[in-house]
């Protein structure tokens, strides 16, 4: 399961990354509200938590506009702020639940696994998307077009998820960097082309007429032929 960690404070950061780690998250983490946003609408991640007083833009006008956008990813607020006016201003706002500061680590976890159990139907997430002529299986990390059937790395599979789910739209190169291989991993920009050279490779061999447009100097869009994208 992949965690977006929406947190001013770094250094609750450093200390909560390792424990949603250790027991078998993984693990994201930006500090401004813009940034959260621009993550959380890759669609990649299976759940949020989010501090209500983040710089940019605070954690109640992001929850707004990611719902307005059609953003059903589970959201779980953290912040200080107790009063039943302030619980009620977050779920009203798009929060899935609600936890205050300072809170129990158990409890956290605890709200988490329930948030990341909910069925897809409930969370708009599908193991299955069909995008043009693909249909791309994240469970099976499989890939289907019109000619065969491929199976894929788990990195193959999350960049084309990513492509999939925003058809036509352009993917900078920072952003697919963070939401792959995580926003704080060292890693160099040609490990992208690398991976975006074998996922072009999967289209050919599964015979999609859909393909991977280079934008010079900003980053990769999906061409995807065929009909508009859907969760299957």
């Amino acid at each position: 399961m992949r965690i977006l960690l929406i947190e001013d404070d770094k250094d609750l950061c450093a200390a909560l990354c390792p424990t949603l780690d250790a027991v078998g998250f993984s693990t994201d983490c930006c500090h401004t509200g813009t940034d959260g946003l621009e993550l959380l609408r890759t669609g990649y991640y299976d759940a949020c938590i989010l501090d209500r007083m983040l710089p940019e833009m605070d954690g109640l006008e992001l929850l707004r506009q990611a719902r307005a956008m059609g953003l059903a990813t589970p959201v779980l607020m953290l912040t200080a702020l107790a009063r039943v006016g302030d619980r009620v201003d977050g779920l009203d706002a798009g929060a899935d639940d609600y936890l205050t500061k300072p809170f129990d680590t158990r409890e956290l976890l605890a709200r988490l696994r329930a948030l990341v159990r909910r069925p897809a139907e409930l969370t708009g997430s599908s193991q299955r998307l069909r995008c043009g002529d693909l249909v791309l299986d994240l469970a099976q990390l499989t890939l289907q077009g019109p000619k065969a059937t491929v199976t894929l790395s788990r990195r193959e599979c999350d960049l084309l998820a990513l492509f999939c789910r925003r058809p036509g739209v352009l993917q900078g190169r920072q952003m697919l960097l963070g939401s792959v291989w995580g926003a704080l991993a060292e890693v160099e920009e040609a490990n992208l082309d690398s991976y975006i050279h074998f996922v072009r490779r999967r289209l050919r061999t599964v015979g999609s007429a859909s393909r991977i447009v280079t934008v010079r100097g900003a980053g990769y869009r999906l061409e995807a032929a065929g009909p508009e994208v859907c969760h299957v």
